[in-house]
């Protein structure tokens, strides 16, 4: 992990005292224990497998820091610090957002549902939603069988507020690019963001023009899924499935910032 990338995250991590009259084992190293579970996330490993000579700590106790580090919001602070850098560098484009679903398989637990593309078998999906260069602003999972033009308003209040320049933090892009979804009371709701929506009507052939502006929130999908441990959902707790996934996204937004500073 890169030394650049854990001094923006060590300050986001909580600090448990330890007890004077009963310290137990001493509590391994945060870095190490971050590694682990970049290490789960990358190569898709099952956490009881993860090797003990690469000093990383047991799999049950990055499973647990992760849990916790979620439940403190440690992932979404570090994607919104991450978003507010990338605006400070000029590479935030809001003028347009696009959203876009993609169906997971899994083995069981909440946020599931039949779903309809693959035999009726249970899975789930990632919504996302990405600026106009297709850097990530926020992914929700939903079970397989909801209709993703449902999660079109969670998604745009899912979006932080996006500092790094004086003045207003931004929220909400000018227009909004989404798939086939032919629904009138979802544009209505889209405009009352103040949001122009542009959602391919029921019915129309590939190559009707969105797809000009669409390709990046695919682009992004396919950035997501390149963390193996994401291709398919094994973690039964929706919680720690889902501080992958931030925790993913927060990588993607490092990678562009990286890539912009070394340019520099």
């Amino acid at each position: 992990m890169d030394d650049e990338l854990w001094a923006r995250i060590e300050p986001l991590l909580t600090v448990v005292p330890r007890n004077p009259r009963h310290p137990g084992r001493k509590r391994l190293d945060s870095r190490k224990v971050l590694c682990g579970i970049l290490f789960v996330l990358y190569t898709g490993i099952r956490w009881e497998f993860l090797p003990q000579e690469l000093g990383f700590g047991s799999g049950m106790t990055c499973s647990r820091r992760l849990g916790d580090w979620n439940e403190a919001g440690v992932w979404q602070c570090l994607h919104e610090l991450l978003l507010s850098e990338l605006r400070a560098a000029d590479l935030l484009d809001f003028s347009r957002a696009a959203v876009d679903p993609h169906p997971r398989a899994m083995k069981g637990g909440p946020a599931i549902g039949p779903s309809p593309v693959d035999r009726g078998k249970a899975g789930s999906k990632h919504h996302l939603i990405v600026e106009a260069h297709g850097i990530p602003l926020a992914a929700i999972t939903t079970g397989g069988n909801r209709n993703d033009v449902t999660q079109l308003i969670p998604l745009i209040q899912a979006v932080p507020p996006i500092r790094g320049k004086r003045g207003q933090p931004l929220c909400r892009p000018r227009y909004l690019y989404a798939d086939r979804g032919d629904h009138e009371v979802y544009r209505d709701k889209v405009r009352r963001f103040q949001i122009t929506p542009h959602l391919a009507r029921r019915g129309t052939g590939h190559g009707f023009g969105l797809g000009v502006y669409r390709w990046v929130v695919e682009g992004a999908i396919a950035l997501l899924h390149w963390f193996r441990r994401l291709r398919i959902r094994w973690e039964f707790r929706d919680d720690i499935h889902h501080a992958f996934v931030a925790l993913g996204c927060a990588v993607i937004c490092w990678r562009r910032l990286r890539t912009a500073l070394c340019r520099e």
